[in-house]
């Protein structure tokens, strides 16, 4: 009689914990996008192999650079930020809170979309292109006769 109590109370115990479980994988305290440059990407952990990034985050030319960590679990996503490092990219993320163990990821954001983004913005309206095209007017240049 006690036994079949005692696997009663696991049962109910292991569903408990399954639904915590999902519901704190599948629910997002917040959700934003992020933009900066990608320098460094790894996959990490002993057992639980996750893939954990930094993204460096510059406002203004001249001003301290933040970090934003963050962690990738779609493999798709992390061969698009593997081939980013050192590039200006987007990167849209879910805050989950509550995850019990650092299994899930070593960080609370979870990124589950990339855009590299071309152009380095310089303010409001003003950007340059990553790569400045070779063409030249050839109405500026000088003739070689003259």
């Amino acid at each position: 009689m006690w036994i079949t109590r005692l696997l009663i109370t696991l049962a109910v115990l292991a569903a408990l914990a399954a639904v915590y479980f999902w519901a704190t994988l599948k629910w997002s305290y917040s959700s934003g996008e992020r933009a900066g440059w990608v320098q460094k990407f790894s996959h990490k952990g002993w057992v639980c192999k996750t893939w954990e990034g930094e993204l460096a985050l510059v406002s203004l030319p001249g001003s301290a650079v933040e970090k934003f960590n963050f962690t990738v679990h779609d493999d798709g996503a992390a061969q698009l930020i593997q081939q980013a490092v050192g590039k200006r990219v987007t990167l849209h993320y879910e805050e989950k809170v509550g995850l019990p163990t650092s299994c899930f990821g070593e960080t609370r954001y979870f990124v589950s979309k990339v855009t590299i983004n071309p152009d380095i913005p310089l303010g409001p309206g003003v950007s340059l292109p990553a790569a400045p095209s070779a063409a030249v007017n050839s109405a500026s240049s000088p003739s070689p006769g003259r």
